[in-house]
């Protein structure tokens, strides 16, 4: 559970799933050396991998890469089976950053085995949100800026505009195949520019209208001096 701001109080977000989707700009697709999907691609990361501001990303011993995914993400506010993307704006509360963290050597590994991404996706603190929840009524989310820098470098920067499949589509999909339940997030894909992550970075977030978000990155059971 992390605890954002959102109007004038506090939102506790309880997903009972993440969903993310893969491969949503087409840059990023390039990058991964993959064809834009012909229609959605998703998967999921667990609710225990959230954290929120003021939290570190934590980078696993088990893996020797770990690479950072700016997403914009979109919190459900009602329960939800085979939503019409007509009236799928109905069903958001509203709107934060997500950042996907990855293990790249992880994923790699498992995709050349034909194995599910779970363990590259999964791990605690690969879901840093915030720096608040923006109530969707408040928020045109068609063309924003959307990008990352660590250590003050840019590493990613698009629109959500150049999003392959827009939010309504991607919340009619997902709800064909699985109930949406409140608190639920699904993070809509990264642009191009993902880039690794290492001991005693600074990691800097943002998405226009929502807001900055940073996050440092420790390496498991260290302490950043």
């Amino acid at each position: 559970m992390v605890r954002l701001p959102f109007r004038d109080t506090y939102y506790e977000i309880r997903p009972s799933k993440i969903v993310a989707l893969a491969k949503n700009y087409a840059e990023h697709a390039k990058e991964m050396k993959g064809n834009v999907p012909e229609r959605p691609v998703f998967f999921l990361k667990p609710p225990s991998a959230l954290i929120g501001p003021g939290e570190p990303i934590i980078l696993p011993r088990m893996s020797k890469r770990v690479d950072h995914e700016v997403e914009l993400a979109v919190i459900i506010g009602k329960r939800g089976r085979r939503i019409p993307r007509e009236k799928a704006f109905d069903y958001i509360l509203g709107y934060t950053i997500l950042l996907d963290i990855t293990a790249r050597d992880l994923q790699a590994e498992a995709r050349e085995k034909g194995l599910p991404w779970t363990i590259a996706k999964g791990f605690d603190t690969f879901a840093p949100v915030g720096p608040r929840v923006v109530d969707r009524r408040e928020l045109n989310i068609a063309d924003l800026e959307i990008g990352l820098k660590v250590n003050g470098q840019l590493r990613q920067l698009g629109r959500t505009s150049e999003m392959v499949f827009k939010v309504p589509e991607i919340i009619e999909y997902i709800s064909t195949i699985m109930t949406l339940e409140p608190g639920d997030i699904i993070a809509t894909g990264t642009p191009a520019g993902i880039g690794p992550l290492r001991h005693g970075d600074r990691v800097e977030a943002w998405i226009e209208g929502i807001g900055k978000v940073e996050f440092d990155v420790l390496a498991e059971g260290s302490i950043l001096c």
